[in-house]
């Protein structure tokens, strides 16, 4: 277990900052990146045995996904804030479960996932708060316009982060279905992009799309 946790940890210090660099200088090094990353989570998924209509439409909904990802990125006002908040929340969403869910365990939040408790759905939810909070303090001194940490970016965090949860169940409930623990074993430690993607698959449409409503 040790030894798991190690190598988790290892791989995320290497490849975290690596994403993120990756997200600031944008342009043809940000949309090479999502289309390495859109073949490698479409083939995870043509590996998984899911039923048909579930099948053609996770291809479909993984397209979109990273094509709201372009679209936000690219060529929206912002959109360096936008894509940076978004994969923030996420990921601190992610830690938050992980990390008080192994601290307080208790009761189980879905059959789904057997893993997922309570705790560590508040705990992702309150970690998101607090990242969302750091990041904007950390991007408001490198970048103008200031943006402050209002109430439309306090629920918008809340939003995403149930958001990702929601998706990273959705993703566990197909992976249990097909009787795998992880899409692939590509990163040491977490298993495949869509193993760490999962939460940022359906934030990304999520919040493009609200953006398209307005």
């Amino acid at each position: 277990m040790k030894n798991e946790l190690y190598i988790r940890i290892i791989a995320s210090l290497i490849m975290l900052p690596l994403t993120f660099v990756i997200i600031i200088i944008g342009e043809h090094y940000f949309n090479l990146f999502l289309i390495l990353c859109l073949f490698i989570t479409l083939f995870e998924w043509f590996k998984m045995k899911v039923e048909n209509f579930y099948y053609y439409m996770g291809i479909f909904f993984c397209i979109f996904s990273f094509m709201s990802a372009h679209i936000l990125r690219n060529n929206f006002d912002e959109g360096l804030f936008i894509f940076l908040f978004i994969t923030v929340v996420c990921i601190s969403t992610d830690i938050g479960g992980y990390i008080f869910g192994k601290i307080f365990k208790g009761p189980k939040l879905t059959k789904i996932s057997p893993n997922k408790t309570y705790s560590g759905s508040i705990g992702g939810i309150l970690l998101s708060l607090i990242f969302v909070h750091i990041y904007m303090y950390i991007y408001n001194y490198f970048y103008d316009p200031v943006i402050y940490l209002d109430l439309k970016i306090i629920g918008l965090t809340l939003t995403i982060s149930i958001v990702s949860q929601l998706g990273d169940l959705t993703i566990s409930y197909f992976k249990r279905s097909s009787n795998i623990k992880d899409t692939g074993n590509l990163i040491p430690g977490h298993g495949g992009i869509l193993d760490r993607i999962d939460g940022l698959l359906f934030a990304i449409p999520f919040y493009y799309l609200i953006e398209i409503v307005k």
